[in-house]
C-alpha cells in the first residue's frame, strides 16, 4: 500500500516535517525489504549516470526526502500516470499534485524545489553567455520554464550589444495577438532597458509548437518597429511539448 498523508493537526512534541508515512511492515523482514529496496536504487543512482533510473524510479527517490518508510513506487507511477512524464510532474503545480493519494504538503516542495532548481541551472547557463552564441542552452532553458505551462505566456528577452541577456520580460498570459503584445510597448521597454536586440518567447499548452497566423503577423510588426527605431527582433521562438520552433529558422522574419 502506497503511504498516505496525514491531515490531522500535529500533536506537540511530533515532527510532522515529513509527510506520514506507510503503515509500519508487519514483519521485520518486510522492513529490511522496504529498506533494501532504497539502498539498491540509490547505489543504482550514484553509479550508473543520468540514465541509470526510470522516470518512475527518480521520482520514487526524489519522494525518500519527504516520505521516510514505505514503499513510494505506486505513488511515483501514479504521478507519472496523471501528469503524463517526469518533466509534466515536475512541472505540475503543487495543489494539482496534491490530489494524488499519499502526496501531501512535503512531497509536493520536495517536487517542486526539484523543478526551481533545474530551471535556476539553465537560466544560469544563459545568463553567462552571449545568447546567439548558446543557442541551445537557451533553447533547454526555455523549455523547462514553459514547455508544460497550462496557460499561454509570453515573453520578451531583451539583449545588449553583445548580446547577453539584460532584462527577461513577462509580458502577460493569454493568445500572443495585439491585444496581448503591443509592438510599440515592447519597442519601447526595448529603449528604456538600453537594448539592441531582442527575442520574442512564447509557448503553446496544447504541444504543438507550429506558428499560427496570428503568431507571425504580431512578429512581423513588432520587426519593422524596430527597424525603425535601431532594435533588432532576433527571433521568435515558440516552445511546446512537442519542441520548439524557429520564427527566422522558417524564414518568417
Amino acid at each position: 500500500m502506497p503511504p498516505t498523508e496525514d491531515n490531522r493537526e500535529p500533536a506537540q512534541g511530533f515532527d510532522f516535517g515529513a509527510d506520514a508515512p506507510a503503515p509500519a511492515p508487519s514483519s521485520d523482514a518486510g522492513k529490511h525489504a522496504g529498506a533494501g529496496h532504497r539502498e539498491r536504487l540509490r547505489e543504482r543512482l550514484l553509479k550508473g549516470g543520468a540514465e541509470a533510473l526510470a522516470d518512475y524510479e527518480v521520482l520514487e527517490y526524489l519522494l525518500f526526502a519527504a516520505i521516510k518508510q514505505g514503499d513510494t513506487k505506486p505513488i511515483a507511477k501514479a504521478l507519472i500516470a496523471q501528469f503524463g512524464s517526469l518533466a509534466g510532474v515536475l512541472n505540475a503545480d503543487p495543489g494539482a499534485l496534491q490530489r494524488t493519494k499519499g502526496v501531501g504538503k512535503t512531497s509536493a516542495a520536495a517536487l517542486k524545489s526539484v523543478a526551481i532548481a533545474a530551471r535556476r541551472m539553465a537560466r544560469s547557463e544563459v545568463n553567462t553567455r552571449p545568447v546567439l552564441g548558446s543557442w541551445q542552452a537557451l533553447i533547454d532553458y526555455l523549455a523547462i520554464d514553459m514547455a508544460h505551462l497550462t496557460v499561454e505566456r509570453v515573453r520578451v528577452l531583451y539583449l545588449d550589444t553583445k548580446n547577453r541577456l539584460i532584462d527577461d520580460h513577462h509580458v502577460g498570459d493569454g493568445s500572443i495577438d495585439e491585444a496581448a503584445i503591443h509592438p510599440r510597448e515592447v519597442i519601447r521597454r526595448a529603449m528604456d532597458v538600453g537594448a539592441a536586440a531582442l527575442i520574442l518567447v512564447h509557448n503553446h499548452p496544447s504541444g504543438s509548437p507550429e506558428p499560427s497566423r496570428a503568431d507571425i503577423d504580431v512578429t512581423q510588426r513588432i520587426a519593422e518597429a524596430g527597424r525603425l527605431m535601431g532594435v533588432s527582433v532576433h527571433d521568435h521562438v515558440i516552445v511546446g511539448r512537442e519542441g520548439h520552433v524557429s520564427l527566422r529558422a522558417k524564414g518568417l522574419i
